[in-house]
């Protein structure tokens, strides 16, 4: 089956989640445009088939989340934590992202044309998230793994706490959170931020980036620290 269109002013959205996720794997659904969304809250979550979706209008909280395959397009701006705990796939954002926006990913790679507000890519846990524009505080708080990419400017705190995950910052940033700093770009990091910006159909200069890594005195408790990192 090609393609189907659902409007939620004439559907409720329960109704489309139910049988995106009991009916439409075993159809052979390819792709589902869902008009007027108008904000609504758990748009296409948790989908665990490969299928185009598409979201003409602004979407509320959670769009995309728990992403595992299909790839999730909101032509318009997103809620709160958009592709949260994404395992796999791509969601797509050509607006704004509120706050939380890639919270807990696993995997697969977020895009956001716009800004991304508060904590985006906390807790991150692998995956991509490439932003076109900038980012709130506190983003990538405790990110573990994975990676991301700010052609934009980024708000306070940025990395504060890192782990494994290497951010990489075009613009200017207000300022660096507990353990992140500043490293110089490698031949790889610049392959890397080349990768992810085509990929995420973005052109900017790699050489024009900065990474933000972990200098790692966190990894281990020090009594003598008197909780100054």
């Amino acid at each position: 089956m090609d393609g189907l269109s659902f409007d939620l002013n004439e559907i409720p959205l329960r109704a489309v989640n139910n049988f995106l996720h009991k009916e439409a794997p075993g159809q052979g659904v390819k792709k589902v445009t869902i008009a007027n969304p108008d904000g609504a809250h758990n748009i296409a979550v948790g989908l665990d088939f490969p299928v185009d979706i598409e979201v003409v209008g602004h979407a509320g909280y959670y769009a995309g989340g728990m992403n595992k395959v299909a790839n999730i397009t909101v032509t318009g701006s997103a809620g709160t934590g958009v592709a949260e705990n994404m395992m796999s796939g791509r969601v797509h954002v050509k607006g704004f992202a509120s706050n939380g926006a890639g919270a807990s990913m696993h995997g697969g790679l977020l895009v956001i044309d716009g800004d991304a507000g508060l904590r985006c890519g906390i807790s991150l846990k692998g995956g991509d998230i490439v932003v076109g524009g900038s980012v709130g505080s506190f983003s990538a708080f405790m990110a573990q793994a994975g990676r991301m990419v700010i052609c934009g400017d980024a708000g306070d705190a940025l990395g504060d706490s890192l782990y494994e995950a290497v951010l990489y910052v075009k613009g200017k940033i207000k300022s660096l959170g507990a353990d992140a700093q500043i490293e110089p770009m490698s031949d790889a990091d610049l392959a890397t931020v080349k990768q992810l910006l085509a990929a995420a159909g973005m052109k900017h200069d790699p050489k024009d980036f900065r990474r933000v890594a972990s200098a790692r005195s966190l990894y281990h408790w020090n009594a003598d620290a008197n909780q100054e990192y």
